[in-house]
């Protein structure tokens, strides 16, 4: 049976997520599961959560373990097939609050800040030093293990991981899958299906391409009519309109939210033109509200898991599917992040980029998709060089190459003058001092 280590376990609920998943697929049940986390109370709150998961919906069949620590870390992966990554480097507070409060006091405000902008660049510097320490370990103890991972910001740690490292990686994300019926909900439509559909781009901006009903007729004409009807005369809560400005403007549906896309772009969150914010109806500092939900929810419900009472229906997550689709060598296609190499003729070799892909024993076998149009191509390609930038930061340890990541973000640059973003990274460096490595 293999062995399945999940880095970050103290995750409490997206553990339970991916691992009562795994309890509830017939060729892993009986799986090894190690549970690594550097938090020694959120780390034996797991365990004991996951411990009665496997005897409530699995009769006891996996073989749970913990490991708490760097001296430990090694054993958790020993051996494994697969590796889960779900660490968040600093955790809610002190870095996550950094990321929002410092640009603030320049004038930059965000949303989620986990993936592009100033808050992405600064969360993925103080993660891929953990991530090449995980590369070595898995070199060492389980080199064919695949690295799934689920950490954000997705593209630049995939990135780094598929470029820098020899271990097989791919990063997976929660939007692909919902994207098209999401959209369908949205617009008030119900065509004949199964639909179908074709997804490519990068992470959290990948586009919904092509859109087809069971009898293959083309479905976009009436989304990009109904997005326009939305877009002026938005319904009463409606908070999805970032998004469907993207169809107006651009022509395509993009997988991840109107939140997260809101600071991706130059267009959106604007000192000069702050009636945008309302317009758009854009929650400003969203992420660390969300931060905090999760906390109290996770205090709500802790004394509940603690006690056994827990149970589980299985998610859309990709992970068991990838896992089962290994193990038994049944194909298994999702959308995956992956190198490029040219899957995308128009964007970047080296850039992370999200595609359909095949898996079975094989490993992970991406799609070829050809070009993009040229405008969801030209967005990527805005996102693809702060990447690109800041992973170069990363491996390179220079303060410039940090400097030149932010100078060329769509939403600091369009805010900031360039004095004002090298300042601002200064300021963030020493704020995060004892979380980064020393740069020059």
């Amino acid at each position: 049976m293999p062995k399945i280590t999940f880095m970050g376990a103290g995750s409490t609920i997206f553990a339970k997520n991916v691992l009562g998943d795994v309890m509830l697929t017939d060729a892993l049940r009986e799986s090894e599961i190690a549970l690594y986390d550097i938090d020694p109370v959120r780390l034996e709150e797991s365990f004991i959560m996951v411990t009665a998961l496997n005897r409530n919906i699995n009769e006891n069949r996996a073989t749970v373990k913990k490991y708490l620590g760097v001296p430990m870390r090694r054993e958790a992966l020993r051996d494994a097939d697969f590796v889960v990554d779900a660490i968040q480097v600093g955790l809610y507070e002190p870095c996550t609050v950094t990321d929002f409060e410092v640009p603030k006091k320049y004038g930059l405000r965000q949303t989620i800040a986990d993936t592009l902008g100033i808050g992405g660049i600064f969360r993925a510097l103080r993660t891929i030093p953990v991530l090449q320490d995980f590369a070595e370990d898995m070199s060492a103890v389980c080199p064919r293990a695949i690295f799934l991972n689920y950490t954000n910001p997705m593209a630049i740690l995939s990135g780094y991981m598929q470029r820098y490292t020899g271990i097989e990686t791919v990063g997976l994300c929660h939007s692909v899958q919902v994207c098209t019926s999401t959209l369908m909900k949205e617009l008030g439509m119900d065509p004949k299906r199964p639909l179908r559909e074709k997804i490519a781009g990068i992470n959290h901006m990948a586009f919904l391409l092509e859109c087809e009903d069971a009898d293959g007729n083309d479905l976009y004409p009436e989304i990009r009519r109904r997005a326009c009807e939305i877009l002026d005369n938005p319904p009463e809560g409606f908070k999805d309109l970032v998004r469907l400005e993207y169809i107006r403007r651009f022509g395509y549906y993009v997988t991840e939210s109107s939140e997260h896309n809101a600071e991706y772009n130059c267009f959106f969150i604007k000192d000069k033109y702050p009636e945008l914010i309302d317009r758009y109806r854009i929650p400003l500092d969203e992420y660390p509200r969300r931060c905090v939900r999760q906390i109290n929810r996770w205090n709500a419900d802790r004394e509940l898991y603690v006690a056994g009472d827990v149970s589980h229906t299985k998610t859309s997550e990709y992970a068991c599917y990838i896992m089962e689709a290994v193990v038994t060598n049944r194909p298994y296609c999702f959308g995956g992040n992956v190198l490029n190499r040219g899957l995308i003729d128009n964007l970047p070799d080296n850039a992370c980029v999200e595609v359909p892909c095949l898996v079975n024993k094989l490993g992970i076998q991406p799609t070829q998709v050809g070009r993009l149009p040229e405008i969801c191509a030209a967005m990527n390609r805005t996102n693809i060089n702060v990447q690109l930038l800041t992973i170069e930061a990363a491996v390179t340890r220079k303060k410039e190459c940090i400097y030149q990541a932010a100078m060329l973000d769509p939403h600091t640059s369009a805010e900031l003058s360039i004095d004002d973003i090298v300042s601002l990274c200064d300021d963030l460096i020493e704020a995060h001092r004892g979380w980064l490595p020393e740069y020059h």
